[in-house]
């Protein structure tokens, strides 16, 4: 589990997976941390940091630890060089810095490398299907003191995040909405209907599933909260939680940790109105706008 409240730079996806990497080659040569510190002339904690993705990954350090580790394949050692190099690279949403605090920076890159996204939502329309005036109307409400200009840039985040939905190979979004999402009054009338017009609209693509949790369902395993789930096509990552608050974000990734989301996700998707109805919802609610 990490608390992503503060630090330094959100570690890209491709790093993650490499420090996962570099600690599966340490513990197969039967090496310590110290160990491992000593053949670099670093402390222990510089090695558990670059396992866990918290600090770049130096290449002469990376060099240095794979032939600590035996790995004497020489094609090998220099393919994983230029992964590493890759993974010191910013990500796109680097240019967004200026409107993007590093918990947030870290869900992004998750997002972007997920090839499935599951979520519960019982206070906004999700970011990746938020029209452009409802997500103005968000931030507005959640950046209270923030420039025209700064709610400018948030705009143009989120949309360049959509993206994703429309790209080759896009991930499956599939999210559960809280029926207070689709009759909370964000932006007025017209944004709403807009918006729920957009859900509606979304409804019809592949790799979108929406389903509706109705008032009248009663309570439900997450009603203390919103939260998302990555699922990732990538051997070494495991699935990975994501809990927001005011303040800052927890990520999970232990699997009992991450195996209690889940099993509350599941439980929902089993009482939440099936997802052949959602159209027929959201018509009917943005009728009574």
């Amino acid at each position: 589990m990490a608390d992503a409240r503060s630090g330094g730079g959100a570690p890209t996806v491709l790093r993650v997976v490499l420090g996962r990497r570099l600690q599966d080659l340490r513990e197969k040569a039967g090496l310590s941390y110290e160990q491992a510190g000593r053949a670099l002339d670093v402390t222990h904690a510089t090695i558990r940091r670059m396992e866990k993705a918290e600090v770049g990954l130096k290449i002469p350090y990376v060099e240095k630890l794979l032939t600590t580790y035996g790995v004497s394949d020489q094609e090998e050692v220099e393919g994983f060089l230029a992964l590493a190099r890759e993974a010191n690279q910013p990500g796109w949403w680097h240019r967004f810095r200026d409107v993007l605090p590093d918990w947030f920076s870290a869900f992004v890159s998750l997002e972007v490398e997920a090839n499935l996204i599951r979520a519960y939502e019982p206070h906004y329309i999700p970011g990746l299907l938020q029209t452009e005036d409802y997500t103005r109307a968000v931030l507005r409400a959640g950046m209270p003191h923030a420039s025209e200009a700064d709610i400018d840039r948030g705009v143009a985040l989120r949309k360049e995040r959509q993206a994703l939905l429309t790209r080759e190979n896009p991930p499956l979004l599939w999210a559960v909405l809280d029926e207070t999402v689709l009759r909370r009054p964000i932006g007025g009338p017209g944004v709403m209907r807009d918006q729920l017009a957009r859900l509606v609209e979304a409804t019809a693509m592949p790799n979108v599933r929406l389903q509706v949790m109705p008032f009248d369902a009663g309570p439900h395993p997450a009603m203390y909260g919103p939260f998302h789930i990555f699922r990732f096509p990538i051997p070494e990552l495991p699935d990975i939680a994501y809990s927001e608050s005011l303040v800052g974000a927890v990520y999970f990734d232990q699997r009992d940790d991450v195996s209690m989301f889940l099993e509350a996700l599941d439980r929902m998707c089993a009482q939440a109105a099936p997802a052949q109805t959602t159209e027929s919802i959201l018509g009917g609610i943005r009728k009574e706008i």
